[in-house]
């Protein structure tokens, strides 16, 4: 057995526990032994292994490789309960398998040994701790390359006794399931915004929307037209970055697209000066990002502060006795996906032309009706956005929880 420096525990023990002995350290193959079994029809899942899921079967996820069914038959068999050690190991933890599958040769799989709960372990190579010291006992290791068995079995694991073990995994497995639960909430919520928006405006060809608010039924359709016809539209400039003068000391706010959150812009993470001779746009002004890859094409934001953009935003000054701006934020969120569509179909770079936004459509009803359906549509996403920080503490409080429940293992010689 190893010898330690001083007592291996945890900062932070259960009560029945405390009076007892320090953690043993065990090495990996003491722990894990290396599974290996091809033994299989080929009528199993393929799992992929990723760090968001774990191992997980590819049609649950977005994952699409191709594979033969020859190459198939030199797979390996995952169990539930088995772990995988992935090529990014070294930055995210070794991997757990809900589910029985097959997986790629090339990864090595890993079974538990007696007196080692599989569940203590699922949290245990997932948290920082461990994944900063495989980092540290593997120096050379780099992104494509695997961590082999042999050098898994040169990292020390800590190993309470099997009760504390099963104490700790029953804890955080308590914490995982409230957070699972909050996160599904989260996800309704989401869905619930996403189906008022496809029922609060028109559907392509109609002039109402099929849901409509009891004091509007009897108003009539909608108009529709161009946003060029209910706002002037530009774009704004990046000063210099070489030009120290421009940014040192600024106070003026400059939007990137990173800085577009869909909802309410107050501050930014760049700030530029006076001499930068950039243009201030006011208050209520609608960001519209023009390119910056898929994940931020058609984004949004509304000022609520003077601030100046860069050349990657379209800038829409509105013409608040036509529609009022927050309508329009709330409009181009629901069409996010006519932005990309655009993007995909109209040239070789996915990106949007200031062209594109002016010709873009908007329909709407008259000022009443659109302050409703923007008071509607906010007072769901304000009830997402407390369910996100829920869902956020929870998992911070998890975080802290690991921390303080798994030793340091520097203490640990062998």
């Amino acid at each position: 057995m190893s010898k330690q420096n001083k007592v291996l525990v945890p900062e932070l023990r259960f009560p029945e526990f405390m009076r007892g002995s320090g953690w043993d350290a065990v090495y990996g193959n003491k722990a894990f032994e290396q599974i290996s079994n091809k033994d299989h029809d080929s009528d199993l899942p393929i799992l992929a292994i990723t760090q968001e899921y774990g191992a997980i079967p590819r049609e649950m996820i977005d994952y699409n490789v191709s594979v033969t069914e020859k190459s198939v038959q030199s797979y390996k068999v995952v169990d539930v309960g088995d772990f995988i050690i992935s090529l990014r190991s070294f930055q995210g933890g070794i991997e757990y398998s809900e589910y029985k599958g097959l997986c790629s040769p090339a990864y090595v799989i890993l079974r538990n040994k007696k007196g080692i709960d599989k569940r203590f372990f699922k949290q245990y190579f997932k948290a920082k701790s461990f994944i900063r010291d495989l980092t540290k006992n593997l120096e050379g290791l780099r992104d494509g390359k695997m961590i082999s068995y042999k050098q898994f079995s040169e990292v020390l694991l800590p190993k309470p006794s099997t009760e504390e073990q099963q104490k700790i995994a029953d804890c955080l497995a308590s914490v995982d399931e409230l957070i699972s639960l909050h996160t599904q909430k989260l996800e309704a919520l989401k869905d619930h915004k996403k189906g008022l928006m496809q029922q609060l405006f028109p559907i392509e060809g109609k002039k109402v929307p099929k849901m409509r608010f009891p004091e509007f039924r009897k108003a009539g359709g909608w108009e529709k037209c161009a946003l060029s016809d209910v706002a002037t539209i530009r774009s704004g400039s990046t000063p210099s970055t070489s030009n120290p003068e421009f940014y040192e000391g600024g106070d003026i706010p400059w939007v990137k697209t990173t800085d577009l959150n869909n909802s309410f812009i107050t501050v930014t993470e760049v700030y530029v000066t006076s001499k930068a001779k950039v243009k201030v746009n006011a208050i209520g002004s609608v960001l519209v990002a023009m390119y910056g890859g898929f994940k931020q094409i058609g984004r949004t934001g509304i000022l609520k502060v003077p601030a100046a953009t860069n050349q990657a935003l379209s800038v829409l000054n509105i013409d608040r006795k036509k529609v009022a701006p927050e309508y329009v934020l709330v409009w181009l969120n629901a069409k996010v996906g006519l932005w990309r569509k655009i993007a995909s179909s109209s040239r070789k770079d996915p990106n949007i032309t200031g062209s594109d936004v002016s010709k873009f459509p908007i329909a709407f009803p008259e000022i009443g009706e659109q302050r409703k359906i923007v008071d509607c549509i906010f007072s769901v996403e304000e009830m997402i956005s407390e369910q996100s920080e829920k869902v956020s503490s929870l998992i911070v409080h998890k975080n802290g929880l690991v921390q303080k429940l798994f030793p340091v293992m520097d203490d640990v010689v062998s």
